[in-house]
């Protein structure tokens, strides 16, 4: 078990898409680094992020990747975050149906509560376009249940940057999409109470 002090060995792989991995920030890398290298707890955390990833995509992954990084340490947690993608549309249809990616975050948490890691789902941030960003709200709405159901904390960041007129124009005057550095760290704003809370518990064990 992990120490209570800040010297355990803590282990975390984020699993998500293009935001996860911090697609447009100049430092090159978005949220994910910004709360790592801010936390007294020193998580080793593995960006497992990648551009266009979809729910599906995360789905297929994720398991071999974060066996081969949660071993020998103290604690272990796996943070989730996608959804941008599955809402986007593809020849008039959802890349991926909602109905599904609430399927596969119900799957990946039961997983992941079997592995004895702690999990973390943070939902998808909004792109400029207004009825992207609506098909986004309904989706975060749909995964808070699934995280309550689970016992798994979720941060919900769609409905407030929704309402963010920075964080908007940002991702506007960019590709639509991301923001830049100063986007990133709203978002991890936005993260940071949720995640530092679970980074403690992990380090715990």
């Amino acid at each position: 078990m992990a120490s209570e002090t800040h010297g355990g060995d803590v282990r975390v792989c984020a699993f998500g898409d293009s935001y996860v991995q911090g697609v447009g920030d100049p430092a090159f890398g978005g949220w994910v680094r910004l709360l790592a290298e801010a936390s007294p707890h020193r998580p080793t955390v593995y960006n497992l992020g990648i551009r266009r990833n979809t729910s599906l995509d995360v789905e297929r992954r994720w398991w071999a990747e974060a066996q081969a990084r949660l071993q020998d340490g103290d604690g272990y947690g796996v943070l989730f975050s996608f959804g941008v993608n599955d809402t986007n549309l593809h020849l008039g249809r959802l890349r991926v149906p909602q109905e599904r990616t609430v399927a596969v975050l119900a799957a990946l948490l039961d997983t992941t509560h079997a592995a004895g890691w702690h999990a973390l789902v943070v939902g998808p941030p909004v792109p400029a376009d207004d009825e992207h960003v609506a098909r986004v709200l309904r989706l975060t709405d749909a995964m808070r249940p699934v995280c309550e159901d689970h016992g798994v904390p979720f941060v919900d960041v769609a409905h407030a940057l929704a309402e963010d007129e920075r964080w908007r124009a940002e991702v506007a005057a960019g590709d639509g999409s991301h923001p830049g550095g100063e986007g990133y760290r709203r978002l991890a704003d936005l993260v940071r109470s949720g995640f530092t809370a679970w980074i403690a518990a992990v380090e715990r064990g």
